[in-house]
């Protein structure tokens, strides 16, 4: 099936379900998940995936063991592609990549990449391009100040100060949306994020780290 983008009953589904997140709205309603949520969703990333990577659609159900909120289900959709992040809610469509959250030896990379006056210039360019596009660059878990070891007058402390760097750009509700033009919209951010994606990827890379000990 060809990506044809979210019919509104997509929408209308998250809105219900946000007023009612009960298993009985869900058993009332998962042939519209199913068909117009769900359906939708697989149909773009299968289209995307020559282009920018392999997919993966999240589970609608969210995790409560640790969490006070005993909603069962998630009020979006969510999938990742190779590094891009697509999620759906009743507020519209959104797009994210980078890395959100670096383990220590990641972090300490990062920091030595941007201090560097040719990996952090280049990083400072990356991101001017992408804020030209509209597209936003986040530092995750930002210090108060400059990290140890750094001058707190240091050119680029801002971005010494991110723990994570991610890159967001986020669509209201409009018509298109319910068109194949949605696909364009995530193909042109996940075009536009590669850069960031491609100097995390050479700077910074994958954590060594085991993931009980990080």
């Amino acid at each position: 099936m060809a990506f044809q983008g979210w019919p509104a009953e997509a929408l209308d589904f998250y809105e219900g379900l946000e007023a009612d997140n009960s298993k009985t709205y869900w058993t009332a309603h998962r042939v519209v998940y199913d068909e117009k949520v769900l359906g939708p969703m697989a149909a773009l990333v299968e289209e995307l995936a020559p282009q920018f990577g392999e997919p993966r659609i999240f589970r609608p159900y969210r995790d409560v063991r640790f969490s006070k909120d005993k909603s069962p289900y998630k009020t979006n959709i969510a999938a990742v592609i190779g590094d891009g992040y697509i999620t759906l809610s009743a507020e519209g469509l959104g797009a994210g990549s980078g890395m959100w959250q670096m383990a220590r030896d990641q972090l300490a990379a990062y920091r030595s990449a941007v201090a560097d006056d040719k990996t952090g210039e280049e990083l400072e360019r990356v991101i001017s391009a992408m804020d030209r596009q509209g597209i936003t660059v986040h530092g995750h878990g930002v210090l108060k100040t400059a990290p140890r070891g750094y001058p707190a007058d240091h050119p680029r402390v801002e971005l010494l100060r991110y723990k994570g760097v991610t890159a967001w750009q986020q669509w209201p509700v409009e018509p298109w949306l319910g068109t194949p033009a949605a696909r364009d919209r995530v193909a042109g951010f996940l075009s536009a994020s590669r850069p960031l994606c491609q100097w995390l990827e050479e700077n910074v890379g994958e954590s060594a780290l085991d993931e009980d000990r990080r």
